[in-house]
């Protein structure tokens, strides 16, 4: 039983952050002060309409983390 509590939270968690990604461009359509930040922290893609907001700094941490992540993990094997 613990396992399903486990999923539900799981599932609960990506819901949120669905709806945080879908609603982050849209933010950044209407709040354009967001662009004045350096585009290291935030970077928004506008095209015919199409908006596309990330944050390079994020990605640059997730990479080197799931790097890192991998390496301690095989070196532990």
């Amino acid at each position: 039983m613990g396992n399903l509590q486990s999923f539900t939270l799981i599932g609960i968690v990506l819901i949120i952050l669905g709806v945080i990604f879908v609603a982050l461009p849209l933010l950044a359509k209407y709040v354009p002060d967001l662009e004045k930040l350096p585009w290291i922290v935030f970077w928004v893609y506008k095209r015919d309409g199409f908006y596309f907001a990330t944050s390079p700094l994020l990605i640059i941490i997730s990479v080197i983390s799931l790097i890192v992540g991998y390496l301690l993990k095989t070196r532990q094997s």
